[in-house]
């Protein structure tokens, strides 16, 4: 049996004896049967009033815990929906009061879950709200009363995130760009003008706004003070140009030039105000001395006519190069044809510095020639004449190939540019060619030169019976030898001509022979009378020179190879 009911029947008997012992107390005291009838009546409503008050209390609680569960699901089905979960499943066979503390629980449970969302949705909002101020970006899209999923949270925090993210690297972006606005307004000398301007340089970095429009801005700005720095320094430096040229070409001492020099490297505002002032102050005294600068740029004129390898008729084009009315309009005439002549320079200069070095290359090669042609040269003991040949040797190779590279330059200039590459008024290649023709004929002239010389010394030993006497100390590399040693010499001359021709092709030139003496004539004797053409032949030095000319005339020139590439 169950407590309870153990509980009901000990009331039962508790109230049977308390009848009993009322019935008693009556009876003894003598209370007639119908006075006892009616306290019993009165006991016994007084027990069901007491009964029925206690049964209403019950059956109100029991209301009250069904309308509390009523209350409770419905009131969880909105949390459930709101917080986006399913709805709990009630279990079964559980009591009035138990349904009721189970239900109470779980919406508990979900009251806190919501609130815990919203204060994090209540978080993030503000955060992202701090973020759009300072980045001038559009809200979250989320309503601050609903009640935000765990994903709509997860991607809050992410965008949260991003936005941080964004913020520092505008901030960082940010403070460097102002870092070099205001070194560029600093050596500008500019002070902010705009609002925008004293926002950035003025105000403190954390109050500006990093919106895009703000950082496009100030890229701008940054672009506008980059391009006026520039600006500036180009026309410093085209100022200091045209100082340091009206300097050269006034004579300007250099007292009054030191006087300029901390203006001559910063590009600021007052050093731009101080060049443009010494220049105004220069032109004036160009004015002042219109003849000395005129020449002065002829000179540098003359300079570049020479780089640029002007003809005469291309020098004769400038009309004003020779005028004697010196007045400003000249003196501009003169300006624009110098600056004209540099960029025409600068505009060739690969090409002009080739011909240049080719001239200077063809300069040596036709001193080396030259000396290669002198016989004096094996004179000397210092190890020169080696180094001239090889030196010699190498000029005759690489001249064609520097001929055949400005060739190749040249070509792919004038295609370029469809005109003429001239050089002293006509073609590069052509003049090369005229150079290389003008060499051989003068070669050719001093061959028949000397041959003709030699034709009439040889004439005259003949005719008269002199002979060109040399010193008798007079050795070819040697020292001086007795009488016998000279008259072997003289009857081995003939036979020498082998080594000699041999030496001299080893050393490109002649090589001169021990001079040859005749014996003495007898003080008791008459020279003999000597007729023109006699058979007798002429002496043997004569000889061995004929054979070394008729050698040098077999071998080929050098400057007389063709060149390459032409």
């Amino acid at each position: 049996m169950r407590k309870s009911e153990v509980l009901a029947a000990e009331a039962v008997s508790c109230l049977n004896k308390a009848l009993c012992h009322l019935k008693d107390i009556w009876e003894e005291i003598g209370i007639p049967e119908d006075q006892r009838l009616q306290r019993t009546n009165a006991v016994q409503k007084h027990i069901k009033h007491l009964l029925e008050m206690m049964i209403k209390e019950e059956e109100t609680l029991k209301m009250k815990l069904l309308s509390s569960i009523q209350t409770c699901k419905t009131e969880m089905e909105k949390l459930c929906l709101e917080l986006q979960i399913a709805v709990f499943e009630e279990e079964e066979g559980l009591s009035i009061l138990q349904q009721e503390t189970n239900i109470r629980t779980q919406m508990e449970a979900l009251k806190k879950e919501k609130n815990q969302r919203m204060q994090q949705l209540k978080t993030l909002l503000e955060q992202d709200q701090d973020l759009c101020d300072i980045l001038c970006s559009m809200p979250y899209g989320i309503a601050p009363d609903s009640v935000p999923s765990p994903e709509q949270l997860q991607n809050f925090h992410q965008h949260i995130a991003d936005q941080n993210r964004e913020k520092e690297k505008r901030y960082a972006e940010f403070m460097e760009l102002k870092k070099q606005i205001t070194l560029h307004m600093e050596e500008l000398d500019r002070i902010p003008e705009t609002s925008f301007e004293k926002d950035v340089v003025c105000e403190d970095e954390d109050s500006f706004c990093l919106s895009r429009d703000n950082i496009t801005a100030l890229k701008l700005l940054f672009c506008q003070l980059e391009e006026l720095k520039a600006e500036n320094e180009a026309t410093c430096e085209s100022l200091r140009e045209r100082i340091q040229q009206l300097w050269d070409r006034l004579q300007v001492s250099q007292e009054e030039r030191e006087a300029l020099n901390e203006h001559l490297v910063s590009s600021r505002k007052r050093n731009l105000e101080a060049l443009q002032a010494e220049v105004q102050r220069l032109e004036e005294l160009k004015l002042q001395n219109i003849r000395n600068v005129t020449d002065a740029i002829r000179s540098e004129i003359a300079v570049f006519w020479e780089k640029c390898f002007f003809s005469a008729d291309q020098r004769q084009a400038f009309a004003p190069y020779f005028s004697e009315d010196f007045n400003e309009e000249l003196l501009a005439l003169h300006d624009a044809e110098i600056q004209r002549l540099k960029q025409h320079y600068e505009d060739h200069r690969e090409l002009f510095q080739g011909v240049n070095k080719w001239e200077e290359n063809w300069r040596l090669f036709l001193d080396l020639e030259k000396k290669a042609t002198d016989p004096t040269r094996f004179t000397n003991r210092g190890g020169n004449l080696l180094k001239e040949e090889k030196q010699r040797s190498e000029l005759h190779k690489n001249l064609p190939k520097l001929e055949k590279k400005l060739k190749d330059q040249i070509d792919a200039w004038e295609n370029e540019q469809g005109r003429e590459f001239l050089v002293n008024g006509q073609k590069f290649l052509q003049y090369v060619a005229q150079q290389w023709e003008l060499h051989q004929m003068e070669k050719e002239q001093v061959k028949l030169q000397r041959h003709l010389k030699k034709s009439k010394q040889t004439e005259e030993d003949m005719l008269y019976g002199t002979a060109v006497r040399t010193p008798t100390k007079r050795r070819f590399l040697g020292t001086p030898t007795s009488n016998k040693a000279r008259k072997f010499n003289a009857t081995s001359s003939l036979s020498s001509g082998t080594t000699n021709s041999t030496m001299r092709s080893a050393y490109g030139g002649t090589v001169c022979h021990s001079p040859v003496h005749r014996l003495p004539l007898s003080a008791n004797k008459t020279p003999a009378a000597r007729t023109p053409g006699s058979g007798k032949p002429p002496y043997p030095r004569v000889q061995g020179c004929n054979k070394e000319n008729k050698a040098q005339l077999k071998e080929t020139p050098l400057s007389a190879r063709p060149v390459q590439g032409l």
